[in-house]
Protein backbone atom coordinates (compact mmCIF):
# COMPACT_ATOMS: atom_id res chain seq x y z
CA UNK A 1 0.00 0.00 0.00
CA UNK A 2 1.69 3.69 -0.75
CA UNK A 3 0.11 5.33 1.52
CA UNK A 4 3.18 5.62 4.38
CA UNK A 5 1.27 6.49 7.22
CA UNK A 6 1.07 4.08 10.01
CA UNK A 7 -2.17 1.71 10.37
CA UNK A 8 -2.75 3.30 14.25
CA UNK A 9 -2.65 6.92 12.34
CA UNK A 10 -5.20 5.78 10.34
CA UNK A 11 -7.30 4.27 12.63
CA UNK A 12 -6.59 7.31 14.85
CA UNK A 13 -7.61 9.54 12.35
CA UNK A 14 -10.88 7.83 11.03
CA UNK A 15 -11.52 7.43 14.87
CA UNK A 16 -11.72 11.24 14.92
CA UNK A 17 -13.43 11.98 12.01
CA UNK A 18 -16.31 9.23 13.17
CA UNK A 19 -16.33 7.42 9.82
CA UNK A 20 -14.11 6.11 6.54
CA UNK A 21 -15.04 7.37 3.45
CA UNK A 22 -13.24 8.94 -0.02
CA UNK A 23 -13.03 12.45 1.73
CA UNK A 24 -11.17 11.52 4.25
CA UNK A 25 -8.88 9.14 2.11
CA UNK A 26 -8.29 12.51 0.36
CA UNK A 27 -7.40 14.43 3.54
CA UNK A 28 -5.12 11.37 4.74
CA UNK A 29 -2.91 11.92 1.60
CA UNK A 30 -2.98 15.50 1.30
CA UNK A 31 -1.58 15.43 4.74
CA UNK A 32 1.27 12.69 4.10
CA UNK A 33 1.90 14.77 1.17
CA UNK A 34 2.47 17.70 3.49
CA UNK A 35 4.59 15.28 5.81
CA UNK A 36 6.83 14.54 2.64
CA UNK A 37 7.23 17.89 1.25
CA UNK A 38 7.90 19.83 4.49
CA UNK A 39 9.06 17.60 7.01
CA UNK A 40 7.44 16.66 10.04
CA UNK A 41 9.67 18.42 12.99
CA UNK A 42 9.97 20.58 15.75
CA UNK A 43 11.47 22.83 12.90
CA UNK A 44 8.52 22.71 10.75
CA UNK A 45 5.70 25.60 11.26
CA UNK A 46 3.39 24.34 9.28
CA UNK A 47 -0.04 25.87 7.83
CA UNK A 48 -2.62 24.64 5.84
CA UNK A 49 -5.40 25.89 3.63
CA UNK A 50 -7.81 24.18 2.01
CA UNK A 51 -10.23 25.24 -0.64
CA UNK A 52 -13.10 22.98 0.48
CA UNK A 53 -14.95 22.14 3.43
CA UNK A 54 -14.97 18.03 2.74
CA UNK A 55 -14.20 15.26 4.76
CA UNK A 56 -10.43 15.50 4.30
CA UNK A 57 -9.86 18.81 6.54
CA UNK A 58 -10.81 16.67 9.94
CA UNK A 59 -7.58 14.02 8.35
CA UNK A 60 -5.64 17.10 7.81
CA UNK A 61 -6.21 18.39 11.17
CA UNK A 62 -5.69 15.40 13.01
CA UNK A 63 -2.42 14.36 11.14
CA UNK A 64 -0.90 18.10 10.45
CA UNK A 65 -1.64 19.33 13.93
CA UNK A 66 -3.20 22.32 11.84
CA UNK A 67 -6.50 23.60 13.47
CA UNK A 68 -8.89 26.23 12.81
CA UNK A 69 -8.55 27.46 16.84
CA UNK A 70 -4.37 27.89 16.15
CA UNK A 71 -4.88 29.91 13.53
CA UNK A 72 -2.87 27.84 11.45
CA UNK A 73 -5.54 25.64 8.99
CA UNK A 74 -7.51 28.04 6.69
CA UNK A 75 -10.67 27.77 5.12
CA UNK A 76 -10.85 29.02 1.35
CA UNK A 77 -14.21 28.27 -0.09
CA UNK A 78 -13.97 28.31 -3.39
CA UNK A 79 -15.35 24.29 -3.69
CA UNK A 80 -12.20 22.78 -5.03
CA UNK A 81 -10.57 19.82 -3.99
CA UNK A 82 -7.20 21.69 -3.72
CA UNK A 83 -5.40 21.97 -0.47
CA UNK A 84 -1.82 24.56 -0.06
CA UNK A 85 0.75 23.54 2.91
CA UNK A 86 3.18 25.98 4.41
CA UNK A 87 6.06 26.24 6.61
CA UNK A 88 6.16 29.64 7.88
CA UNK A 89 10.06 28.86 9.43
CA UNK A 90 11.69 28.30 5.87
CA UNK A 91 9.28 30.22 3.65
CA UNK A 92 8.44 27.11 1.65
CA UNK A 93 4.91 25.96 0.15
CA UNK A 94 2.93 24.03 -2.54
CA UNK A 95 -0.39 23.79 -3.65
CA UNK A 96 -2.07 19.94 -4.05
CA UNK A 97 -4.70 19.32 -6.13
CA UNK A 98 -6.21 15.80 -6.76
CA UNK A 99 -6.07 15.63 -10.31
CA UNK A 100 -8.78 15.31 -12.52
CA UNK A 101 -10.31 12.23 -14.04
CA UNK A 102 -8.67 9.89 -12.35
CA UNK A 103 -12.37 8.03 -11.28
CA UNK A 104 -14.33 9.49 -13.58
CA UNK A 105 -15.97 6.42 -14.27
CA UNK A 106 -17.00 5.97 -10.78
CA UNK A 107 -18.37 9.27 -10.39
CA UNK A 108 -20.33 9.12 -13.53
CA UNK A 109 -22.02 5.95 -12.12
CA UNK A 110 -22.48 7.35 -8.51
CA UNK A 111 -23.68 10.80 -10.11
CA UNK A 112 -26.30 8.63 -11.76
CA UNK A 113 -27.55 6.52 -8.71
CA UNK A 114 -27.08 9.46 -6.19
CA UNK A 115 -29.90 11.17 -8.58
CA UNK A 116 -32.29 8.30 -8.04
CA UNK A 117 -31.32 7.92 -4.43
CA UNK A 118 -32.45 12.20 -4.14
CA UNK A 119 -36.26 11.66 -6.19
CA UNK A 120 -36.58 8.47 -4.14
CA UNK A 121 -36.47 5.97 -6.94
CA UNK A 122 -33.29 4.19 -5.97
CA UNK A 123 -33.64 0.01 -5.88
CA UNK A 124 -31.84 -1.52 -2.71
CA UNK A 125 -29.64 -3.41 -4.98
CA UNK A 126 -28.72 0.51 -6.61
CA UNK A 127 -27.99 1.64 -3.11
CA UNK A 128 -25.83 -1.07 -1.67
CA UNK A 129 -23.61 -0.27 -5.69
CA UNK A 130 -23.49 3.36 -4.14
CA UNK A 131 -21.21 1.71 -1.06
CA UNK A 132 -19.62 -0.68 -3.08
CA UNK A 133 -18.19 2.36 -5.47
CA UNK A 134 -17.49 4.46 -2.53
CA UNK A 135 -15.12 1.69 -1.46
CA UNK A 136 -13.75 1.23 -4.38
CA UNK A 137 -13.39 5.32 -4.89
CA UNK A 138 -11.74 4.73 -0.85
CA UNK A 139 -9.38 2.26 -1.46
CA UNK A 140 -7.93 3.67 -4.73
CA UNK A 141 -7.27 6.80 -3.23
CA UNK A 142 -5.18 5.38 -0.39
CA UNK A 143 -3.53 3.31 -3.18
CA UNK A 144 -2.39 5.66 -5.45
CA UNK A 145 1.36 6.89 -5.66
CA UNK A 146 1.35 10.31 -4.34
CA UNK A 147 2.42 12.42 -7.42
CA UNK A 148 -0.59 10.49 -9.06
CA UNK A 149 -3.29 11.81 -6.92
CA UNK A 150 -2.40 14.97 -7.01
CA UNK A 151 -1.10 18.01 -9.35
CA UNK A 152 1.74 19.86 -7.48
CA UNK A 153 2.44 23.53 -7.74
CA UNK A 154 3.61 26.81 -6.46
CA UNK A 155 0.40 27.76 -4.38
CA UNK A 156 -1.65 30.71 -5.19
CA UNK A 157 -0.70 33.07 -2.31
CA UNK A 158 2.19 33.48 -0.18
CA UNK A 159 2.15 32.06 3.33
CA UNK A 160 -0.84 33.35 4.96
CA UNK A 161 0.28 35.52 8.29
CA UNK A 162 0.24 34.59 11.89
CA UNK A 163 -3.41 35.22 13.72
CA UNK A 164 -3.61 38.37 15.51
CA UNK A 165 -5.54 39.43 18.57
CA UNK A 166 -7.76 42.08 17.20
CA UNK A 167 -10.07 45.05 19.30
CA UNK A 168 -12.92 44.49 19.77
CA UNK A 169 -16.50 46.44 18.51
CA UNK A 170 -20.17 46.51 19.70
CA UNK A 171 -22.28 46.22 16.71
CA UNK A 172 -24.42 49.19 16.98
CA UNK A 173 -27.95 46.94 15.90
CA UNK A 174 -27.92 44.04 18.12
CA UNK A 175 -24.98 45.28 20.56
CA UNK A 176 -22.79 42.18 20.76
CA UNK A 177 -19.55 42.21 20.53
CA UNK A 178 -17.53 41.44 17.46
CA UNK A 179 -13.49 41.05 15.88
CA UNK A 180 -12.86 44.84 14.15
CA UNK A 181 -11.27 42.46 10.97
CA UNK A 182 -15.12 41.21 10.95
CA UNK A 183 -16.85 44.71 11.23
CA UNK A 184 -19.12 46.02 8.76
CA UNK A 185 -19.71 50.46 8.26
CA UNK A 186 -23.45 50.78 6.97
CA UNK A 187 -24.86 54.25 7.41
CA UNK A 188 -22.35 55.68 9.61
CA UNK A 189 -22.75 52.72 12.33
CA UNK A 190 -20.33 49.95 12.93
CA UNK A 191 -22.27 46.35 12.82
CA UNK A 192 -21.91 43.04 12.35
CA UNK A 193 -21.89 40.34 9.09
CA UNK A 194 -25.50 39.39 10.08
CA UNK A 195 -26.65 42.87 10.96
CA UNK A 196 -24.79 44.59 8.03
CA UNK A 197 -26.54 41.48 5.01
CA UNK A 198 -29.90 42.24 6.33
CA UNK A 199 -29.87 46.34 6.48
CA UNK A 200 -28.24 46.13 3.07
CA UNK A 201 -30.85 43.98 1.68
CA UNK A 202 -33.28 47.16 2.98
CA UNK A 203 -30.88 49.93 1.08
Amino acid sequence: MPCNLSPETIDKTIAFHGHTCPGLAIGIRAAELALRELGDSPEVNMVAVSETDMCGVDAIQFITSCTYGKGNFLHRDYGKMAFSFYDRNSGKGFRAMVKPGIKDEIDNELAVLMRKDDNGSITPAESERITVLREISRQLFMTLELDEMFVISQPNEPVPTPARVLESMVCECCNESIMESRSRRLGGKTLCIPCFSAQEQKV
